[in-house]
């Protein structure tokens, strides 16, 4: 049976990502597919778009991991109703592939409702989680996750057991996600998609058209992200042919699972780069992987520049703090260095820090240095510390420029700021990437081509 191909012209799709660096993993996945992709910082106007060539995905990097209920009510609404007003036929609204989300935060029942409204249906929503090649599979509606090369269903994760805003206390999705809103909630297992591609069409097109709620689409291997990518191809394809936008909820396995179908996996041409300069480095992640990163950048010769957390936080001393975290910073960048600005594990009995108040700070500090010294390439470690970096450097959208590691890739920022305009920089998840990656991105230059095997 032939593949189905995307759309041959126009947006295919539009996405929100729930955080930044889970936004440009998205991003890279459509590249990869050969669709070009705008992510912007906030939702953009046709004509924000038409100024770029050959656009075929726009996403919206947001915040909405971090959000309660009644703050998703506020924020999500219009920014869902201008990503379904730009007419592309599939909806993304993008969520962590380990379904970081509890009740209270980062609900992705609520998300979903309000998706729902956004593209004005009550059909079925297709909610997809597992994504094989980032280590994530869902069997049987159960998630699993690789941690240091072993396998562990979510609920025994070393790490997601003990996340310190949505532990997993769950891993059967069904189960988590009916905590979360009041919606039915079908399953599509990896029985269901085991048989002849037909067989199985019929199948999935007889639950997806019956249920109103969501339907969880199960990916264990290659077999069923190709049958559940046929899945979306369809459900793409009739809102196409209607005129209309259909909503879909998920990890990038949604995008993953749409080039599987359409076989157009593959990796996103190498744009140029600039020749290796200063890289500054900010991290304000404490996952063990980025740790050992910056252990290694340290080890390879970056200048170290710690910061205290609670001194460059606190109303009264965090001015001159951070003034002086990031005049350190400058001078190192100003003298050829790459450097790593990052918090400490805390001491025992350290006062707490809240993690946005600490993002905010390091989005201070990158800006100051910024300001006066040529940094060749920004990199920031952690989810919510990219999100507050970008927006305080007034970055308006960003453009893949080069594959770095699977959910992580180097882009260029677009920007009405020309000391901002065309920035090369890598906003990373804390658990993404090899021990070398911060070293591995300063070393980048014009010829050199990274590509990390997927985790």
């Amino acid at each position: 049976m032939t593949a189905p191909q995307p759309p041959a012209d126009g947006l295919v799709l539009t996405f929100y990502g729930d955080d930044f660096t889970g936004s440009t993993d998205v991003m890279e996945t459509l590249e990869d597919l050969g669709l070009s992709t705008l992510l912007f910082l906030d939702p953009p106007t046709p004509d924000e778009i038409a100024a770029h060539d050959g656009v075929r995905a726009v996403g919206v990097a947001g915040i909405g991991r971090t959000m309660s209920p009644e703050e998703m009510d506020a924020e999500l609404p219009p920014v869902l109703g201008a990503l379904a007003r730009l007419g592309a036929p599939l909806l993304h609204y993008k969520m962590c592939s380990t379904f970081d989300s509890a009740p209270t935060i980062g609900s992705i029942g609520r998300a979903t409702e309000i998706l729902r409204a956004a593209v004005g249906s009550d059909d079925a929503v297709p909610l997809v989680v597992g994504v094989p090649q980032l280590g994530r599979w869902t069997a049987f509606g159960t998630l699993f996750a690789t941690f240091e090369g072993t396998v562990f269903r979510l609920d025994r994760h070393p790490a997601m057991t003990v996340h310190p805003i949505t532990p997993m206390t769950e891993a059967d999705l069904r189960a988590h996600l009916a905590a979360q809103t009041a919606l039915p909630i079908a399953l599509l297992d990896v029985a269901a998609l085991d048989g002849a591609d037909d067989e199985v069409a019929d199948r999935v097109d007889a639950v997806l058209g019956e249920e109103r709620g969501v339907v969880l689409l199960d990916v264990d291997g290659a077999a069923t992200q190709r049958q559940v990518g046929r899945a979306l191809d369809r459900v793409l394809t009739r809102a196409a042919a209607r005129g209309t936008t259909a909503a879909v909820v998920g990890s990038s396995g949604v995008e993953y699972a749409l080039g599987a179908a359409w076989e157009r996996r593959g990796l996103a041409p190498a744009g140029a780069v600039r020749a290796p300069g200063a890289t500054l480095v900010v991290s304000g992640s404490r996952a063990p992987a980025t740790q050992r990163q910056a252990e290694a950048a340290l080890a390879a010769g970056f200048r170290g520049v710690d910061l205290d957390p609670v001194a460059v936080t606190d109303p009264i001393t965090g001015e001159r703090a951070r003034e002086e975290v990031a005049a350190r910073a400058a001078s190192a960048v100003t003298d050829g260095e790459h450097v790593l600005v990052f918090a400490p594990p805390p001491a025992p009995g350290a006062r707490p820090v809240a993690g946005g108040d600490l993002s905010r700070a390091l989005a201070d500090i990158a800006a100051r240095v910024l300001a006066r010294a040529d940094v060749s390439r920004l990199v920031v470690a952690g989810g919510d510390t990219s999100g507050h970096v970008a927006r305080g450097l007034g970055i308006r959208a960003l453009r893949m420029t080069r594959r770095l590691t699977p959910g992580a890739p180097l882009c260029s920022a677009v920007s009405d700021d020309p000391r901002i305009d065309g920035l090369e920089l890598c906003l990373k998840g804390g658990g993404v990437g090899g021990p070398d990656y911060f070293v591995r991105l300063a070393e980048l230059g014009a010829d050199a081509l990274v590509a990390d095997a997927p985790r």
